[in-house]
């Protein structure tokens, strides 16, 4: 049976507040929308009771290493269809595959992984590859691994693009390093999002960097010279730029909520990208972990490597949406960040949206923001 009916849901998307609506699906789109509780028709079809949740587009998650007890470096397609299946069971319906720092020969088995896994998701659709390092700067490695990181190669870069096929949509970097500029001239002409973080980049040489084609920051404030009034830094630079959207980590740790309203406040919804930058204790909560080859502590969510550094984050999409919102951001904006902007950023015309025509990656919850089901391409997942 082709068409689906979802009716009785309460839909949050761009400009509308919320209002009910009945959705056709028809072959995995969005075929018709209609607002307010219409008769349902007569005919053969899957009638679907959203029960007056709330429908949101799929989210999109820009920037996750793991979940589940499993790491996506570690080579295997099984750890990255369990990073699917955990996207999905929270209301993740693509992402893009995250590397850390590492040798040469773990990051192309990585991305062969991803080559043999993606059409075969068993959950969230993989949207790419997003490279993390290695060519970014000690001074602010956050977690990343010191001994894997060194400055842009064009050489190495070039035999990883070979490997990947197109599929590497990001690659974040410290573009203060020696080669930074050439790299960026690279991954220009190749098509892909500039992303900066773990740099030490002044105000001048971030400047620099967004004038010649990087436009986005990886987890904002977090690996990065901090903002002082007489070296504001890359943040202030990107705040500046128009062009440049940055991500945010909203887990109640990584941004005070201060600093996401503010955020918000200058960069508007479609200036931000909720991400979870999550390591493989989501979804299984505190204990000892191993990340990046670095020994990771989880305790009450929170990872830390020995010396307290912040890992990555446990949160998860839905919670990320639900933490937005505590904040005092507006659900529309908040559900923007997490599903229209990352697509916009990523080029995917027919994501991130409920619209007619466009796919149906649609995810309900209800009013704690806990993922009733998830729906991938007309199916729930």
């Amino acid at each position: 049976m082709s068409l689906k009916i979802l009716h009785n849901v309460n839909v949050i998307h761009e400009d509308n507040s919320g209002q009910s609506a009945t959705l056709w699906i028809r072959d995995e789109i969005i075929e018709k929308i209609e607002t307010g509780l219409s008769p349902l028709p007569e005919g053969a079809y899957e009638l679907i009771d959203g029960q007056g949740h709330l429908l949101i587009p799929g989210m999109i998650d820009v920037h996750i290493h793991g979940a589940n007890g499993f790491d996506m470096m570690d080579g295997s397609e099984m750890s990255i269809q369990e990073v699917s299946r955990a996207c999905a069971e929270t209301g993740c319906t693509s992402f893009l595959v995250t590397s850390v720092s590492s040798t040469i020969e773990e990051l192309l088995s990585m991305i062969r992984s991803v080559k043999r896994v993606i059409g075969h998701e068993v959950g969230a659709k993989i949207a790419g590859i997003h490279l993390e390092g290695p060519y970014l700067n000690p001074k602010r490695k956050g977690m990343q691994n010191e001994r894997f990181l060194r400055h842009p190669n064009l050489n190495e870069m070039k035999d990883i693009f070979n490997e990947a096929d197109g599929l590497i949509k990001m690659v974040t970097i410290a573009p203060e390093l020696p080669g930074g500029m050439e790299l960026i001239s690279f991954l220009k002409e190749m098509g892909v999002v500039i992303a900066v973080a773990h740099s030490d980049a002044t105000y001048e040489e971030a400047k620099q960097a967004f004038d010649a084609g990087a436009s986005h920051v990886t987890h904002c404030f977090n690996g990065m010279r901090p903002i002082h009034h007489r070296d504001p830094g890359l943040v202030v630079a990107a705040f500046e730029a128009e062009h440049v959207s940055l991500q945010a980590i909203v887990d109640g740790i990584h941004l005070h909520p201060a600093i996401v309203r503010m955020m918000h406040r200058l960069k508007g919804a479609d200036g931000m990208v909720l991400i979870t930058d999550a390591l493989q204790a989501m979804g299984l909560g505190d204990g000892n972990y191993m990340f990046g080859g670095h020994h990771v502590t989880v305790s009450e969510g929170v990872a830390r490597l020995e010396d307290g550094t912040l890992a990555s984050s446990t949160v998860t999409m839905n919670e990320a949406l639900r933490l937005t919102v505590e904040t005092g951001i507006s659900l529309i904006d908040a559900v923007n960040m997490a599903s229209r902007s990352p697509a916009r950023i990523l080029g995917l015309d027919t994501i991130g949206k409920i619209s007619e025509g466009s796919e149906a990656d649609l995810v309900l919850l209800d009013e704690h923001f806990q993922v009733q089901w998830t729906m991938i391409k007309g199916h729930i997942v």
